[in-house]
């Protein structure tokens, strides 16, 4: 199995299952010299972190990250940041009606069709969990970025059928969720990021655009299944004449009168906030009756036991954040 490295200067390799020992990583190329808090790190895999409330998985875990190597005295040496997270309340009793079983949607059949062999046990390699590594490297990365002023906010704009362009609060993300679950089914969602205060000049005009890399990112998040930067599909409905972005001189400063463009011109950044959307699909795993196909090909009907969320959001927040933020320095490294 490759590619489970991501980024150039500024690169994290993951590793572990859902069900494992432990999820990991080592984080390379970090600068020395940087003074790290742990407190914040938590709090970004307390974001994360399951069985906080009904409409969440009720998987109980500490989520406590360990460094192993790359910090001394609270500040990164220059050497490989290696760290550890324990998984400590996995249940993969839960899996066993489902070891022999393709998954709807899930991606038993196709970890099986390339590799010969999967992991089951709360979708082993494949689970969410599994990017747990990165929050905590985002949590580094937008440590670094705070001292050049670039901050990174998200919010839930979508859930189902039900929109709230200024995000939906967490009592309101509840109310809505709450519905789904108690019909037993899953929703999909729109989340909504902004990279402020991005510098002028981050991104390669041709095959490393800034945007191209940063939806690369938010589509290596599980379940992500669409990508906009700016005005993104509804570009496609405007006029020139409404999309383009007008330069004025602000107190001798060139910016942009709008930022219909999402803050990238030719994929490099112009000044202006990256702002972008990530669609979600529905979780997959609902917990009523299903109809699938068995590892000998024979159809079958299951139905999912265990713990699971009705939605991504909003434990996917965090996620979204960290993948930007390890997106934004890197580039800020390369430059």
């Amino acid at each position: 199995m490759n590619s489970n490295t991501f980024g150039n200067a500024f690169c994290l390799t993951t590793f572990g299952e859902s069900h494992g020992p432990a999820v990991g990583g080592i984080i390379d190329g970090c600068p020395a010299g940087i003074t790290i808090d742990y407190s914040l790190i938590m709090n970004e895999l307390k974001r994360r972190k399951p069985g906080q409330n009904a409409i969440m998985s009720m998987r109980k875990e500490p989520d406590e990250v360990e460094f192993l190597s790359g910090l001394f005295e609270g500040k990164t040496t220059g050497a490989p940041i290696a760290f550890v997270i324990r998984n400590k309340d996995a249940k993969s009793s839960d899996y066993d009606n489902v070891k022999d079983v393709f998954r709807p949607s899930h991606a038993d059949f196709t970890y099986q069709m390339k590799y010969g062999i999967r992991d089951y046990r709360g979708g082993g390699r494949a689970s969410a969990r599994t990017l747990m590594p990165c929050v905590v490297a985002g949590a580094i990365a937008k440590q670094i970025l705070e001292k050049q002023n670039v901050k990174i906010i998200s919010s839930v704009v979508k859930i189902g059928q039900k929109t709230c362009q200024d995000g939906f609060s967490m009592k309101e993300i509840e109310e809505i969720l709450s519905e789904y679950k108690n019909n037993n089914d899953t929703v999909g969602a729109v989340v909504h990021c902004e990279i402020q205060n991005v510098p002028i000049g981050l991104g390669e005009p041709a095959f490393c655009k800034f945007h191209a890399v940063l939806a690369q990112a938010m589509m290596n998040i599980n379940a992500a299944k669409g990508f906009e930067i700016g005005e993104g599909f509804h570009s496609a409905e405007m006029c020139g004449s409404e999309c383009n972005d007008l330069f004025v001189n602000e107190n001798g400063r060139v910016k942009a009168s709008a930022n219909h463009s999402g803050g990238v011109l030719g994929g490099i950044t112009n000044g202006e906030n990256v702002s972008f959307n990530v669609a979600f699909k529905p979780i997959p795993t609902i917990m009523c009756p299903q109809k699938t196909v068995d590892i000998q090909g024979n159809e079958v009907e299951y139905c999912i036991e265990g713990r699971h969320d009705v939605c991504v959001v909003p434990r996917v927040l965090p996620v979204v954040e960290a993948m930007a933020a390890m997106v934004t320095l890197d580039f800020l490294m390369m430059k």
